[in-house]
């Protein structure tokens, strides 16, 4: 399979890529995507909440009162429950979301992502994306045929004018080609992808 590469000043096509059909020409399976962005997102959640139960409250070593004799209700640690400051019942605790997915659950999903993207002609592969200064001005003006459109730029950023151009540029998410994740493709309305970034993540993902 060939893809065109344009340039992304002029808009011209300057070459043809030829990129593998077991990548770019796979079936959308929709479960294993579902399944897979799922877990990714469900990697993000913090699960960090967490309450102490009676043995973990200081104090309480020693009992309030008498067990008998005083007319109160009898007492063992002031860290109960039922007490002001005293533990929690059932004391929440950290915990991790994570889902498990496989290497081959996760390169399927990407494969099927990527092709159901290049049919629906959500791909724009570019020669480069390096910018000649670092000015915001000069970046929107290459992407103005997408505004309003949620980008994603994938290219390798050794030229940090390119990401210094880009930082307040609304919608738009930067990504290294080893940081390309099944939600990043699917939430941007289009990706562009430098060549050598996309033979990258061809060869990450076959």
């Amino acid at each position: 399979m060939d893809l065109n590469v344009i340039d992304l000043k002029t808009k011209q096509q300057v070459r043809s890529l030829e990129v593998s059909d077991e990548v770019f020409g796979c079936e959308y399976n929709k479960a294993l995507i579902h399944q897979v962005v799922t877990a990714y997102q469900a990697y993000a959640r913090a699960g960090t909440k967490a309450q102490k139960s009676r043995s973990e409250v200081s104090g309480g070593g020693i009992k309030p009162w008498r067990q008998k004799g005083t007319g109160r209700a009898r007492a063992g640690s002031i860290r109960s429950p039922l007490w002001r400051k005293g533990g929690t019942t059932f004391a929440a605790k950290p915990r991790s979301y994570e889902q498990k997915v496989n290497k081959k659950m996760y390169r399927a999903s990407m494969c099927s992502i990527l092709s159901q993207l290049l049919r629906d002609n959500r791909i724009i592969v570019v020669e480069n994306f390096q910018t000649e200064t670092s000015k915001t001005k000069e970046t929107a003006a290459l992407l103005k045929e997408y505004a309003g459109k949620r980008l994603l730029i994938v290219a390798d950023l050794e030229d940090f004018n390119t990401y210094l151009s880009m930082r307040n540029l609304k919608n738009i998410y930067l990504a290294e080609s080893h940081d390309v994740d099944p939600y990043s493709l699917i939430h941007a309305d289009y990706t562009i992808i430098t060549a050598d970034a996309l033979k990258f993540v061809e060869e990450r993902v076959a």
